[in-house]
């Protein structure tokens, strides 16, 4: 097996609640992420840097991998690789030695591409091949929504998202929201597929931004509904988001004393299929959920 494909197999789901973009041409916002709570920072080449600043800004952000103490994980998401950009980021920032790349506007195709481009990377930075894992904004362009469901085995994958705002402007949409202020269906559909997606590759699925950073109340809804629904974390575009994020994502006393006793009734019974609980008839669903609740304790 090939040394990529072996670190394919071992690549762990991404555990991180909060995930906070930082732009990769400030140096005063890169130093606020990295003080932050978020259990993760994604330092950004893509959008947040102006095009005539992407080449000054990937030796600066390799420049700050290389000398700060990371408090959390410090991934880098570069530009879409049929960009003149996506080569040059990657020579930069391979040897500073990242904790991960996030691959946007993409497909699977582009995913193993990255792959490849990694190992080859790795190798001549003489650091160890299959090390550096990925994480794929999977629904912001029409082919990629097409592709959504195909990531199971991708090498380096930990985990998928989506995306609101590319994904309109990929359809020619005027906006993605409804009368009411929801996402419309479209993109009702597309967080849908990337959860789903995410389950069938064995990988995390990380809800979306929430554009309004003064929103707390609306955050908060959003990303409980999300982790309710099986999302495992969200991105955060301002360090105001990340303790409403962490929050949300954190299981709260009486999850974990629900699921302790859930896992506990199974544990008294263990050649039981069904157990009673409070009146109610658990089955291994119940049993399964309740132990991936407890392994999201912090």
């Amino acid at each position: 097996m090939a040394a990529g494909l072996d670190a394919a197999m071992t690549t762990s789901p991404l555990a991180a609640r909060s995930l906070l973009f930082a732009p990769g041409d400030s140096p005063r916002k890169l130093e606020k992420a990295g003080l932050s709570a978020a259990d993760l920072v994604i330092v950004d080449l893509e959008d947040a840097v102006a095009e005539g600043a992407k080449p000054d800004a990937r030796h600066a952000v390799a420049a700050h991998l290389t000398a700060t103490h990371r408090r959390q994980p410090h991934w880098v998401r570069i530009n879409p690789l049929d960009t003149p950009h996506a080569l040059p980021d990657l020579a930069a920032i391979v040897p500073a030695r990242p904790d991960g790349i996030v691959l946007p506007k993409a497909t699977r195709a582009d995913a193993e591409t990255l792959h490849r481009y990694l190992e080859a990377l790795e190798a001549a930075a003489g650091l160890p091949v299959g090390g550096i894992p990925m994480f794929v904004l999977a629904t912001e362009t029409a082919a990629g929504v097409f592709d959504v469901g195909n990531y199971a085995g991708c090498p380096r994958l930990a985990a998928l998202s989506w995306g609101a705002e590319d994904s309109a402007t990929a359809l020619g949409a005027t906006s993605n929201r409804d009368d009411d202020g929801e996402y419309d269906f479209p993109y009702q559909m597309f967080r849908a597929l990337c959860l789903t997606g995410a389950a069938a590759a064995g990988v995390s699925a990380i809800e979306t931004i929430h554009g309004d950073f003064r929103d707390a109340a609306g955050l908060d809804r959003m990303a409980r509904r999300a982790r309710r629904a099986g999302f495992r974390g969200m991105l955060a575009i301002h360090p105001d988001q990340v303790p409403v994020i962490n929050a949300a994502f954190s299981p709260s006393a009486d999850e974990v004393a629900h699921a302790e006793a859930v896992v506990a009734a199974f544990a008294a019974h263990p050649s039981a299929g069904t157990v009673g609980l409070n009146g109610a008839m658990l089955d291994l669903p119940h049993l399964k959920r309740a132990q991936a609740l407890l392994a999201m304790k912090r």
